[in-house]
């Protein structure tokens, strides 16, 4: 759907405003997004620990790495008995050896470095709206919380991009040990909240893992499409449930 035909976040009147006593958020592409792509930030470590690799290479080699790593040991390897920084480091590494990279004692500083560099704000940035619309979201009393398939590190990097006081709790896949889109993590969620599913949302970028599962887990969901996105294959989606704009959605909600 081109930007120029789409109707995207048609506006609810007053009758039809959700009241809400929790509202959920995922983390990456919906509230933070990396700024700059992975292969990037890789060869530009590297080159700083005097390995020359090309970002074009390592893009691809992390994609390949990352995808089988998820298959053999998904949601960090929590039910295998992994750290999730044992994780990543070994998709790191993986991610350079497949670039040609092959002296462990090399690459491994670098992962080190990674791992530490992606707690921290230096590689995140918030996305447009993120910041205003929690705080309109929190001024209206509305309760918030996180719900995202990260690791450990989220409370840390939510911190250091000054979001984490906006939110009563943030729960991980890591810490849940199930990753969306098993209702399960929406299910604590809301026992957390001591919430009924019929009074909370969730807000996030993907129709399988935010606005399909939350709905199955008996919540109300929004789905951000920056910039008039086109949906995904089969996605069926009422255009008020689409936010063009994470500035949308304070028109579409109140307090419970």
């Amino acid at each position: 759907m081109s930007s120029s035909v789409c109707n995207y976040g048609d506006e609810a009147s007053a009758d039809t405003m959700l009241k809400l006593r929790l509202l959920t958020w995922d983390v990456k592409d919906t509230l933070l997004r990396l700024r700059v792509p992975v292969g990037e930030s890789y060869s530009a470590e590297a080159r700083a620990c005097g390995v020359q690799v090309q970002a074009e290479a390592l893009t691809q080699s992390f994609r390949q790495a990352y995808r089988a790593q998820s298959l053999h040991f998904p949601n960090y390897g929590s039910d295998r008995g992994l750290s999730s920084k044992q994780w990543w480091m070994d998709v790191v590494m993986e991610t350079f050896r497949l670039s040609g990279v092959h002296g462990k004692e090399a690459v491994r500083p670098i992962a080190e470095k990674l791992y530490r560099d992606y707690s921290s704000a230096h590689n995140w940035e918030l996305l447009p709206g993120a910041r205003d619309t929690l705080q309109q979201c929190q001024r209206m009393g509305v309760p918030m919380a996180v719900i995202s398939n990260f690791d450990q590190r989220l409370q840390e990097v939510l911190t250091r991009c000054g979001l984490r006081q906006h939110f009563d709790f943030v729960l991980t896949s890591e810490e849940v040990g199930f990753a969306k889109p098993d209702k399960r993590i929406f299910l604590e969620a809301l026992r957390i909240a001591g919430v009924s599913p019929q009074l909370a949302a969730h807000v996030g970028d993907d129709y399988v893992n935010d606005y399909k599962a939350a709905r199955e887990a008996g919540m109300h969901s929004f789905l951000y499409k920056s910039g008039c996105q086109p949906l995904e294959k089969d996605a069926e989606v009422p255009n008020v449930h689409i936010l063009p704009s994470l500035m949308h959605l304070p028109s579409l909600i109140e307090k419970g």
